[in-house]
């Protein structure tokens, strides 16, 4: 039998929930000792332990009710809202201040209703406290002396209920929510916050990037993508610089602007059919605008991605290096989505050209290394921060840049970071990038 949902457009009689919240900032501190035994005078001033509750902000949107208050010593946040049909909600942020020199952390957490621990929240009710971007608090989280992390509270009467969980009476809930701070010891850990990349849509990153309004997006800023039947995979800021050198002629514009590279492998895949007596298409023969892998990156890795981030990726001009084939020079194609080069992983710090990626890579001048890797320091001599994982296994990936030295192989990147080249036949791990612009 098909169950009924609660609609707001049908004319039923619902019952209120009057919600009551207490959110309680405890304190623990564990005294400081100094002792300086050094001649002369030194005169230090007292450490001060100051944490308290500050700023109250409720968010648009939310049912009306009074603001809610801080009591005298800021340790205490109340607040009391009705909620009369389901989907109305109540949210608001307010502030942990460390306005002391003393770093806290974390030392306990208890949320309760009606006086007792929380185990199961009604069915019909949706209670959160977090921080302000979702990340939820953990024992031990630091809040550093001079510091503040911004907490969130939401309180909801769910509209995806079966009718038959609606309450029959008017309900009155008391919630109490505690988090107690302590002096931190060396087990405080960092609270991980989620990036502004993260926050936002892919209609509004897109946005920015095609404004030119991306100062809080930064390299390295990492975003999940589903990607359906290959899976739920992550996406991070590879580069957003444009250098003059993108303007030379000749330049592959693939390690210029917003570039977005895969953090892990999404799936493996042969990179060209090893056919003996094979003039093109084959090999490294013609280079990556003549390999299947080219086809299957720009048709099956491409529409795997959900449409409102196709949306937003652009035709790039890519560049990249040629075989021994005689006649054959660097190849340009336009593509969607590309796998990377060498020289925009590495940067070869031989100082030879007659041995290294430039040496086996034709294009390796073409383009520059990507921002990220850059950050990373990642060179042809420090170079585990090229390493990537399949399913949680480091293997090995795939370049676009064939080895000039033969004509079957193409480089891939190693289990330790570095390079090597493999037959264009070996199945091994899919990596690509692609530009939002």
């Amino acid at each position: 039998m098909r169950r009924r949902k609660f609609a707001r457009r049908k004319k039923q009689s619902v019952v209120s929930i009057i919600v009551n919240l207490i959110l309680i900032l405890g304190i623990g501190y564990a005294l400081i000792q100094s002792n300086l035994n050094i001649n002369g005078t030194a005169n230090m001033g007292a450490p001060t332990w100051n944490i308290h509750w500050a700023n109250v902000q409720v968010k648009e949107g939310s049912v009306s009710a009074s603001t809610p208050t801080i009591n005298s010593a800021q340790t205490t946040v109340t607040y009391s809202v009705v909620l009369n049909i389901p989907g109305d909600y109540y949210e608001f942020t307010v502030d942990a201040v460390n306005s002391g020199t003393i770093d806290g952390m974390i030392d306990s957490i208890t949320s309760k209703l009606n006086g007792a621990t929380i185990t199961n929240l009604p069915d019909y009710l949706e209670y959160t406290v977090t921080y302000s971007d979702g990340v939820p608090l953990a024992v031990n989280q630091l809040l550093a002396a001079g510091t503040t992390e911004t907490y969130k509270v939401r309180i909801k009467y769910k509209d995806d209920i079966e009718l038959n969980q609606i309450p029959a009476t008017n309900q009155s809930l008391p919630f109490q929510f505690t988090v107690t701070y302590r002096q931190a010891t060396d087990a405080a850990t960092e609270v991980i916050h989620l990036s502004q990349f993260e926050l936002d849509s892919w209609e509004t990153i897109i946005a920015n990037v095609r404004s030119g309004n991306t100062s809080n997006y930064n390299v390295g800023d990492t975003k999940t993508v589903d990607m359906g039947s290959l899976g739920t995979h992550t996406l991070r800021i590879a580069n957003k610089s444009t250098p003059a050198e993108c303007s030379t002629t000749g330049s592959s514009q693939t390690a210029c602007g917003f570039v977005l590279e895969f953090v892990d492998i999404i799936t493996t895949h042969i990179m060209n059919p090893y056919t003996s007596g094979a003039t093109t298409g084959y090999r490294n023969i013609g280079g990556w605008p003549a390999s299947e892998m080219r086809t299957y990156v720009n048709s099956d890795i491409y529409n795997a991605l959900p449409s409102e981030l196709k949306s937003g990726i652009i035709n790039t001009t890519v560049v990249s290096g040629h075989g021994s084939t005689s006649g054959e020079t660097n190849f340009t194609s336009i593509d969607k989505i590309y796998l990377l080069s060498t020289h925009e992983v590495w940067e070869d710090v031989d100082g030879n050209t007659n041995s290294g990626i430039d040496s086996y890579d034709t294009a390796y001048n073409n383009t520059r290394q990507l921002d990220y890797y850059s950050s990373q320091n990642v060179t042809t001599s420090n170079y585990s921060g090229a390493i990537k994982l399949n399913n949680g296994s480091i293997s090995y990936w795939w370049m676009r840049s064939a080895n000039s030295n033969n004509n079957y192989s193409f480089c891939t990147v190693t289990n330790f970071g570095d390079w090597v080249h493999n037959s264009s036949n070996g199945t091994m791990g899919v990596s690509p990038a692609f530009r939002i612009g």
